[in-house]
């Protein structure tokens, strides 16, 4: 048995009374790494290891230029997202639990970035293969 990771971005948050009171720069906006329904897929198998390369080139669907987004061809994962999401990916990949008892599926996690005042929110799951 193999194991993937297909990771997906369900939202992104913004917290402008937060940015105002705390940014320095006040009109940030949202997160411009990431777009509400980019996906990325993970793969440790046949000399890939997609984990290792911080998500480099992970991508598989955007509405957006692949050049602008996080995890494109040009861009690593986001540090901030990368610190959240990615013990889940490396659970995953090893075909681990990703987050049983607290997820309905234990190959599922939701996650979210540590961006205070413009979080991005991750669905994470395992997916198996032969």
């Amino acid at each position: 048995m193999k194991h993937k990771v297909k990771v997906t971005v369900i939202d992104k948050k913004l917290y402008p009374e937060l940015q105002q009171q705390y940014c320095a720069n006040k009109q940030a906006g949202k997160c411009s790494c990431y777009n509400v329904g980019d996906e990325f897929e993970f793969y440790r198998a046949d000399g890939q290891d997609h984990f290792w390369q911080g998500g480099l080139n992970t991508l598989t669907k955007t509405t957006a230029d692949p050049n602008t987004v996080a995890g494109g061809p040009t861009k690593p994962h986001c540090s901030e997202a990368w610190d959240a999401i990615s013990r889940y990916i490396y659970t995953g990949l090893q075909g681990g639990s990703i987050m049983k008892g607290w997820m309905e599926r234990e190959n599922e996690m939701i996650a979210c970035c540590s961006d205070g005042t413009r979080p991005v929110i991750f669905k994470i799951e395992r997916i198996d293969y032969e």
